[in-house]
């Protein structure tokens, strides 16, 4: 079993930055691949940005690329980078794993197995 816990999200101006925190627990490999997916209400949740644990190879959206990073420390957390913040940023973000991945970051939602309750993000213009 495994749980995943975010944390950071908040309010920021456009062109602010933000760093989101997932917390994992439980039994998490280095087969495995976190993901990092948004949701505004109404719309289909976008996944922005992936990591494979063994590799730390990345992947990221277009609609994110150059302004989100994410990263890993050697424990229990996976990392969002978010710079330059635009208003079509705001979501509910959440971590998700998908174990294991195969070796392939995929950042849609289908072959994710677990899911964090999610944080807010709003960024304002």
């Amino acid at each position: 079993q495994v749980q995943l816990v975010e944390s950071g999200g908040g309010s920021v101006q456009a062109g602010g930055s933000l760093r989101l925190s997932c917390t994992h627990s439980g039994d998490v490999y280095s087969s495995d691949c976190m993901g990092w997916f948004r949701q505004v209400p109404g719309k289909e949740r976008e996944g922005v940005a992936g990591i494979h644990f063994g590799s730390n190879r990345t992947t990221y959206a277009d609609s994110v690329k150059g302004r989100f990073t994410v990263s890993r420390d050697n424990a229990e957390t996976v990392y969002l980078q978010m710079n330059d913040l635009k208003p079509e940023d705001t979501a509910m973000y959440s971590c998700a794993l998908e174990n294991p991945c195969w070796g392939k970051i995929r950042l849609t939602t289908a072959e994710y197995n677990y899911w964090g309750q999610g944080t807010q993000v709003t960024v304002s213009s």
